[in-house]
């Protein structure tokens, strides 16, 4: 039987910081997989604080993630607006959707799909 070899990583060391205004989303791929750390400020929106940075009004990432505090949103242009809350896990689908901050505590999540693609220039 063939060893292979245990990869262990920390969110605290990621190979990858893309610094957003008002928040961060910090990448570590592992095993084939990308997964994200989003941390963003009170006060943040995705159409204000990413979308012009990239070129786009509104993100048409596919997200699946967990929300470990805070609350934020996911708004489609059908009128939804969906809140994210602590202990959500979320799918989010690749349709235009915005996204903000609700109340003064800071919003982090993990996201296990989507994350190689959002606010990669």
């Amino acid at each position: 039987m063939m060893a292979v070899d245990v990869i262990l990583k920390r969110l605290e060391q990621p190979d990858e910081i893309r610094v957003l205004k008002l928040g961060k989303f910090e990448i570590v791929r592992l095993g084939g997989l990308t997964i994200g750390r989003a941390t963003y400020q009170p006060g943040w929106c995705c159409s204000k604080h990413v979308g012009p940075d990239i070129g786009q009004e509104r993100c048409s990432v596919e997200h699946v993630g967990m929300v470990l505090s805070g609350i934020a949103t996911a708004a489609f242009a059908d009128g939804r607006v969906i809140e994210l809350t602590a202990g959500n896990l979320f799918y989010i689908p690749p349709l235009p959707h915005d996204s903000w901050v609700v109340g003064n505590e800071p919003y982090v999540s993990l996201h296990f799909i989507g994350a190689e693609k959002y606010a990669a220039k």
